[in-house]
């Protein structure tokens, strides 16, 4: 009978995200999202009945292990349950863009092009005049980061998720689909990076921004992408280095002096 009470109360937990409606209004906000591997795992239990559901990776030595570091690399987080082929991705909630920090940028880089410094888990977006944005991210962990150059093939707003097979591999209890939607990874816009699986994406995992955490993909803020996507669009170049030296971006941009009166 325990054994049974337990997959009822996964199986409610699950079900909103099994309809056709997906997440109800409530999904929609940030405090009540839900991580994807996380989705249907029963509510911890009180205190004193029971063991909470904990998080699996594949790395036992995850900085959240001690308390992670700024910088320092997060594990991958395996799914808690077996999920369904497709699984709906929630509600697909209006977000404001919003603007990140502007820089002094002297990298030499053109106007209008994307330089991403995966050693300082930062996104720039070249304005030109010795200016950038500059949007905090997270990027690939150890094996999954890379370097190179490409251009923006393709932008979806509320992406689906189609796993790749060898993610499936490491994960078998993964769906082989998720609808774009508040809880799926991807977030509410992305920007495909030529013909290669990699994206700079949205996200609602803010926990993860400024870590090594994904599969070598790029996640900034919902938020961000969005703002960043008013920008770069189809064609747009995105150079990916291991580090960008800091004299090249440095501070918030000089702001214009005030004219005085008379």
């Amino acid at each position: 009978m325990r054994r049974h009470g337990t997959v009822l109360v996964a199986l409610a937990a699950l079900a909103p995200f099994l309809t056709a409606g997906g997440a109800t209004t409530a999904h929609a906000q940030d405090r009540s999202w839900v991580p994807w591997y996380e989705i249907g795992v029963p509510k911890a239990a009180p205190a004193g009945k029971g063991r909470a559901a904990r998080s699996t990776s594949d790395d036992d030595t995850s900085p959240f292990a001690s308390g992670p570091v700024r910088g320092g690399q997060l594990a991958y987080q395996k799914s808690q349950v077996k999920f369904p082929p497709i699984l709906q991705g929630g509600a697909r909630p209006d977000i404001s863009p919003q603007s990140p920090q502007t820089v002094s940028f002297r990298a030499g880089y053109a106007q209008g092009s994307i330089v991403i410094d995966t050693n300082g888990r930062a996104l720039y977006y070249v304005l030109g005049g010795g200016q950038a944005y500059r949007y905090p991210i997270s990027v690939g962990r150890d094996g999954f980061s890379w370097r190179g150059t490409e251009k923006i093939s393709r932008v979806a707003a509320w992406p689906d998720w189609h796993p790749p097979q060898e993610m499936r591999e490491r994960d078998p209890r993964l769906p082989e689909l998720m609808t774009g939607g508040v809880n799926n990874p991807l977030g509410a816009k992305a920007l495909y990076l030529g013909n290669s699986l990699y994206r700079i994406h949205g996200t609602n995992d803010a926990k993860s921004i400024g870590y090594a955490a994904s599969s070598g993909c790029f996640r900034m803020m919902n938020a961000h992408v969005l703002h960043l996507a008013q920008h770069a669009g189809v064609g747009t170049t995105v150079h990916v280095l291991e580090r960008l030296p800091n004299a090249y971006a440095d501070g918030p941009a000089p702001q214009p002096k005030a004219k005085k009166n008379g």
